[in-house]
């Protein structure tokens, strides 16, 4: 993917090449990291001899480390009035970092491969979302930020495909899959060196010395708050996709063919979120984001009482789509909210409140899981959904003028 061909792609499409370039080293990320998290749920459970809730507790850690760094580098980006750099370094930490994982030969092993792959992930992800607002023109917001999360999430059903073809090829043997997967993460990092070109600051954009000081916290506005507040509910809602991998191993899917819940899912999520992010430069975000919270709710529902992989297949569908809905959406606004010079900052605490939730709602699915199996812990998510509804239609009236802008 060469720089004269993004180009050509920005000109045809009206959205800059920055951000088709950032979207497809997101891609490429992504088919790496997920050749490799289609499996691990599995590799954890059925090879090291792993529970439920251990993958609960790990995947959750492995986020919550990713939004905690994201605080940081986003902070960090501000500061310095450059993105592209900390976010090149974080791409190319997650890429040195991969060979771990097939190397790993217990839990504790796999616990720190995954810390330091979601170290290199929170590095890069509040920068490179700054990024992509500072590139983006503002009514073309809503477009580009579901563009890049439409490219990334290609690359999320690219990579499970993968696995499931290489799992065959090589009889089950996870560690090759593994290995095969440190390819495409390091070409990730080369087009972003390549091809991605940061914008000047701005010369009258007010210089910020301390971004994470209560002072400059305060300056994000209560609008931006109530975003984050909203974001930090609806992730208590969701936990991580791992459980829907468990969900279709649950019902006895052959373990080769489990990836293609995450290809289901990705295609679903990448097939939705660059029209949603479309249509949201043109109609009221929050709306959409309420549909996405019902899609979850049903979600949730039909997982809860599958008895068989085609019910968990609409079930897994319907999870895509709410993800499509909701991610972009939720990035835009933050985007929209936020002080220009404080963007890194203001995707860094997002993110952080968020990852917050997702390990509180990681944990508690695994526990569930053990505790009651697949139904409590899907029916607890689906009760959870109905209280982040109920919240968004609460502080509806807040956020209208700003996401209707």
């Amino acid at each position: 993917m060469t720089p004269e061909i993004l180009a050509r792609l920005g000109t045809r499409q009206g959205i800059p090449a920055g951000v088709w370039a950032l979207g497809f080293v997101s891609m490429l990320m992504d088919i790496s990291s997920e050749m490799i998290h289609a499996l691990l749920p599995v590799y954890m459970v059925t090879v090291i001899g792993t529970s439920a809730l251990t993958v609960g507790i790990i995947e959750g850690i492995a986020e919550a480390t990713a939004s905690i760094t994201k605080v940081f580098s986003g902070a960090l980006s501000d500061w310095l009035g450059k993105r592209k750099f900390l976010a090149a370094f974080g791409y190319g930490l997650a890429a040195f970092t991969k060979p771990i994982l097939p190397l790993a030969s217990s839990i504790e092993w796999l616990i720190a491969a995954r810390f330091i792959d979601r170290v290199g992930k929170g590095i890069r992800g509040a920068p490179r979302d700054a990024l992509v607002a500072d590139i983006a023109p503002p009514h073309l917001r809503g477009a580009s930020f579901g563009l890049r999360q439409s490219l990334d999430t290609v690359g999320a059903f690219i990579g499970p495909l993968l696995a499931i073809g290489l799992m065959w090829l090589t009889a089950d043997h996870f560690q090759a899959v593994f290995w095969i997967a440190v390819i495409p993460a390091f070409l990730s990092v080369g087009l972003i060196l390549v091809a991605v070109k940061e914008p000047d600051r701005p010369k009258e954009q007010r210089r910020v010395r301390m971004p994470l000081h209560r002072d400059e916290l305060h300056r994000l506005g209560a609008t931006y708050w109530w975003v984050v507040a909203v974001a930090a509910v609806f992730t208590l809602a969701r936990f991580s996709e791992a459980f829907l991998i468990l969900r279709a191993q649950s019902i006895g899917l052959p373990q080769a063919l489990i990836p293609i819940v995450l290809v289901i899912m990705s295609l679903a999520y990448s097939l939705s979120a660059y029209p949603i992010g479309v249509l949201s430069d043109r109609v009221n975000r929050l709306t959409l984001l309420a549909v996405g919270l019902v899609l979850l709710l049903l979600a949730d529902l039909v997982l809860a009482f599958a008895t068989d992989f085609v019910w968990v297949g609409i079930g897994v569908v319907l999870w895509g789509l709410h993800m499509g809905f909701t991610q972009g959406l939720l990035a835009t606004l933050i985007a929209e909210t936020a002080p220009a010079e404080l963007r890194g900052t203001a995707f860094g605490m997002f993110n952080l409140m968020t990852g917050v939730a997702l390990l509180v709602a990681s944990v508690v699915a695994g526990a569930l899981w053990d505790l009651t199996g697949p139904q409590g812990k899907f029916l607890a998510g689906a009760a959870f959904t109905v209280l982040t509804l109920v919240g968004l239609f609460v502080i509806r009236g807040r956020l209208r003028g700003r996401a209707d802008a």
